[in-house]
């Protein structure tokens, strides 16, 4: 070997964000003049910078370059210890290749973010709305969950209370606001929260939101059903007071009837030059006319058939605006087609929709918003080996929007690409042989491309939306 080398120091320890400098020493112990290129390997080299990146050396002389390491502070740049070396290649001799190895210890950082979907959420009895937390940092996260207001007004059910967060992660809390006091009548009254995440050694972090509580009854129907009580009353009074009296028409057509079938008048005495009139003769009562024929009777009749209304699908668009009607703000609902399974239902603000684990991949999608002017995208599958676009769809607020195919012929949706006309959509998808991809937002009216990636074209296999 024509080459001597030297790592100063062999491992160093740098923090994310900052940079640290490795001096790497050089000789050529050759008896030529050479050239030699420095080239970074390992999972640090996207960090790692040479200068210069090429040394010309004279026989017995040696030369000095240095590694600059300035891992990002994110979660790419993993905590601990990371192996790295440099590959030296002579250009005299280029099969004659050198590769000094060091270690590099990246110092843990952790960074978490929560965000609260929706902020406000309104009920008489509950309030549902979803905690979504990021791990920004490099390490693992574990931190528990609990929920406080003034007055102690409301009971929180955090489902999971604690969790377990990887780099570059999120989870979804599902939360249940529960008021300890019921407002029987009145208007809506507005009662501050905040749900907390507490970590060890670390100060909470507290995200505010707003349960709007409505009245059971609203005010005007007290007022109207007190009115009507209050007169219900004053009628059985007057009633009871003044209670007129009823002739029963019954008994008037039974004295008549009595009349009428007296016996005649007794013939007079012998003598009587005057005889009595004859009886009047007996009248036939009116005969009553045949009854019509029910229009019912028959096939002829208009009644309703065997056939029954067959329930309407539910769709993505009915349950964003079921979702819109009982709570303010942006809200999304979507569904899945799974292969040989249909249509799922409608799930909304970052559920999960679609199957893990099963090998089952998603053909198309239906999406509807509320409270975003509308939305747009479009679905991307593998053709004759190539990914491509279906063409674009686009949907108003509470309007479905259709994604892919349900025909066999079609392969399965591999990605989409989804925008909101007004505010962010952020997505995290699932898929084949790969998992979650990890949570992607993007900025105001900006599209976002969520699926597998372009070089690969694996299955979509489930997706989580929120807006």
């Amino acid at each position: 070997m024509s080459l001597w080398t030297s790592l100063e120091p062999a491992s160093a320890t740098v923090d994310p964000g900052a940079s640290t400098r490795v001096r790497l020493r050089v000789r050529n112990t050759g008896d030529v003049v050479d050239e030699y290129r420095f080239e970074p390997v390992g999972s640090v080299a996207p960090w790692t910078t040479v200068e210069p990146p090429t040394l010309r050396l004279f026989p017995g002389t040696t030369g000095t370059v240095e590694l600059t390491f300035a891992p990002p502070r994110t979660p790419d740049a993993t905590a601990g210890p990371n192996p790295y070396a440099v590959r030296i290649t002579p250009t005299e001799h280029p099969d004659a290749v050198t590769v000094p190895e060091g270690n590099l210890t990246v110092t843990p950082f952790t960074e978490v973010r929560a965000e609260l979907v929706p902020p406000t959420v309104k009920g008489r009895f509950r309030g549902r709305p979803r905690l979504a937390i990021d791990n920004l940092g490099n390490t693992r996260v574990t931190a528990s969950l609990s929920g406080t207001d003034t007055g102690d007004r409301l009971s929180y059910d955090l489902q999971p209370g604690n969790v377990q967060i990887e780099p570059g992660r999120a989870v979804f809390v599902d939360a249940t606001l529960r008021p300890r006091q019921i407002i029987w009548f009145g208007s809506k009254e507005e009662q501050p929260y905040a749900l907390a995440v507490r970590r060890s050694g670390a100060q909470a972090l507290e995200i505010d939101g707003t349960f709007v509580q409505r009245g059971f009854l609203p005010r005007w129907l007290a007022t109207a059903l007190s009115l009507s009580l209050a007169l219900a009353i004053a009628f059985v009074m007057i009633w009871l007071a003044y209670k007129p009296q009823v002739r029963s028409l019954a008994a008037e057509k039974l004295e008549q009837a009595g009349v009428s079938t007296l016996p005649p008048p007794s013939p007079s005495a012998p003598g009587n030059v005057k005889s009595s009139p004859p009886p009047p003769p007996e009248e036939k009562p009116a005969e009553e006319p045949a009854a019509s024929p029910s229009p019912q009777a028959g096939g002829g009749g208009g009644g309703g058939g065997d056939d029954e209304e067959k329930p309407k699908e539910r769709t993505a668009a009915t349950a964003v605006q079921e979702l819109a009607a009982r709570s303010d703000g942006r809200h999304i609902c979507y569904r899945a087609y799974v292969a040989d399974r249909g249509w799922q239902d409608p799930v909304c603000d970052g559920a999960e929709a679609g199957t893990t684990g099963k090998d089952l991949p998603v053909k198309a999608l239906n999406i509807a918003v509320a409270g975003t002017k509308g939305t747009a995208g479009n679905g991307a599958h593998v053709v004759e080996e190539w990914l491509t676009g279906d063409k674009w769809s686009s949907a108003a607020d509470g309007i479905d929007m259709y994604i892919g195919s349900t025909k066999e012929a079609v392969s399965p949706l591999q990605g989409f690409t989804i925008k909101v006309t007004d505010g962010s959509v952020c997505q995290n998808t699932h898929v084949a042989n790969k998992g979650w991809m990890g949570l992607g937002c993007t900025k105001p009216g900006d599209w976002m491309y969520g699926g597998s990636p372009m070089e690969e074209a694996q299955n979509l296999e489930a997706i989580r939306l929120t807006v």
